[in-house]
């Protein structure tokens, strides 16, 4: 199976495209070889994927003939990303803010509303880590 192919049924990418650039930009390989989209893959091999600044490696145990859901894709292979990758990650993921949410017609928020914007932020940010003092 190709490797694009396999990457985009197992859903670690959204879309064969974005698939496909990612083995032409050299961000998923094997060993050392960078791996290009019509590599074939086989179960048992490692491969290692540089996606959003992270570097996540998987173990390939299963191929797919097509796109399945996420609960159907997870048996397929191996999640072997180092320790200190999946914490970067976590990190990375908490320090997210979710969408704010403003009236139609509001408009964006002036440079003073946006930094009273942000203090609150900071303070709801402190008070879920270090509880309310």
């Amino acid at each position: 199976m190709r490797i694009d192919k396999w990457l985009w049924c197992v859903r670690i990418f959204k879309s064969r495209t974005k698939a496909t650039n990612a083995c032409k930009k050299g961000n998923v390989k094997f060993g050392d070889n960078s791996l290009k989209p019509s590599a074939l893959i086989s179960p048992g091999q490692t491969i290692f994927i540089k996606k959003d600044g992270f570097r996540l490696e998987f173990k390939i145990v299963d191929l797919l003939d097509r796109r399945v859901s996420a609960t159907l894709a997870q048996p397929c292979y191996e999640n072997i990303t180092p320790e200190a990758e999946l914490n970067k990650f976590k990190n990375w993921y908490i320090g997210k803010a979710p969408a704010e949410f403003r009236q139609k017609g509001a408009g964006r928020p002036t440079k003073r509303e946006r930094r009273e914007l942000d203090e609150f932020k900071d303070e709801i940010y402190l008070d879920e880590w270090f509880g309310k003092e």
